[in-house]
């Protein structure tokens, strides 16, 4: 039988995993970079204690982030009645893109953390594939029904195009600002996907 002893604990425990929880998102919110010290001491615990709780960053930025993210159908409705390809592709690239750099602090940490340990990459928020989905379900039954590995190899040229790692390429390695790095992504989606189209 639950003593109050018991039911007081189990409370406690909760509001200090919500602390922890809401406090790593208002630290991704930021786009600041989240680690688990700073968490922890956002939530006013330990990092022992935070880590009682969570096993590692990626599972706490996962719980975090849940939600964060609108359905590719809800992030993609300003385009929703066009039927052109590019045009959703486009903004699609944008929209997660733009997304990316307000959250880039966690999204680092995600990707650090699925380089070192690959095993943890079904850890990683992911809207990528559902936003190139639907941006392309124009295509589902033309090209993807005459052309099947075209359209899926146009899938996959967008993945590597429409993502944090093609950002921070722009960003960190060829030295362009956000928005010139979020335009340059979202000019390649466009030339990618009219290719396929001719």
């Amino acid at each position: 039988m639950a003593t109050q002893v018991d039911s007081g604990r189990s409370n406690q425990k909760k509001r200090t995993r919500a602390a922890i929880v809401e406090a790593a998102r208002e630290l991704v919110e930021t786009g600041a970079e989240v680690t688990m010290p700073a968490v922890a001491r956002a939530a006013l615990v330990s990092e022992a204690t935070a880590y009682r709780y969570f096993q590692d960053l990626p599972s706490l930025i996962s719980e975090a982030l849940a939600g964060a993210w609108p359905p590719p159908a809800e992030a993609l409705r300003p385009v929703a009645d066009s039927g052109d390809p590019v045009e959703r592709v486009a903004y699609a690239c944008e929209f997660l893109l733009r997304g990316i750099l307000a959250r880039q602090g966690s999204v680092r940490a995600m990707i650090a953390a699925t380089v070192t340990r690959p095993e943890t990459v079904s850890e990683r928020p992911g809207i990528r594939f559902g936003l190139i989905d639907y941006a392309l379900a124009p295509l589902q039954d033309t090209l993807g029904a005459t052309d099947p590995e075209a359209f899926a190899q146009l899938k996959r040229d967008l993945a590597v195009v429409v993502g944090a790692e093609a950002l921070f390429t722009l960003t960190d390695l060829c030295g362009l600002g956000p928005d010139d790095a979020v335009t340059s992504a979202v000019r390649t989606a466009k030339t990618l996907t009219a290719a396929a189209l001719h």
